[in-house]
């Protein structure tokens, strides 16, 4: 379905080549044809008009330079699970979002902080089985200290979501 083929990914460069940002083709598209970005690389999908065939693309380069403030993500559910890649902290099983919860490394209880550096996703039985007590108390250990977001995170993030993407790895993996 063409709505479909609108939403799917594309990497977002600098007029530097330097990976910024992923948005949906529709949004692509748009730079493209205002003469904002140029597609550096096509996507084999095309959507047609009346009189036209147009191929998405996969892969823009913003045509001038943007210089990107330091990037400072929200404190979320998804962006914690997003971080710490869908995986349980504490027994490094990957899973769904639905079937993991966030955990306070230091519980609430004893004035452990809603904080970047105090959150990570835990499934529930580890959750239930660490309950009121620090990971040490609990005989358990995390997989690595939770971290705030930032550029090296998003920059991982867009080279596991440009796995697929044969395209992209010229640019992501450097």
């Amino acid at each position: 379905m063409a709505s479909d083929r609108l939403q799917s990914p594309v990497l977002v460069l600098n007029a530097s080549y330097e990976p910024i940002n992923i948005c949906a083709a529709r949004r692509a598209l748009v730079l493209v044809l205002k003469g904002v970005a140029s597609a550096e690389e096509e996507s084999i999908n095309a959507i047609h008009s009346a009189r036209a065939n147009v191929r998405l693309p996969s892969v823009i380069r913003l045509l001038e330079y943007r210089r990107i403030p330091h990037q400072t993500r929200a404190l979320s559910r998804k962006n914690i699970l997003m971080r710490d890649r869908y995986t349980c902290q504490y027994c490094h099983r990957t899973m769904p979002s639905g079937e993991l919860t966030l955990d306070h490394v230091i519980p609430r209880s004893r004035a452990g902080e809603s904080a970047w550096e105090n959150l990570v996703a835990c499934c529930h039985p580890c959750n239930n089985r660490k309950g009121n007590r620090t990971p040490e108390e609990a005989g358990m250990k995390l997989a690595r200290l939770p971290r705030p977001f930032s550029l090296h995170t998003s920059r991982h993030l867009m080279r596991m979501l440009g796995k697929g993407e044969a395209q992209w790895r010229k640019y992501l993996f450097f």
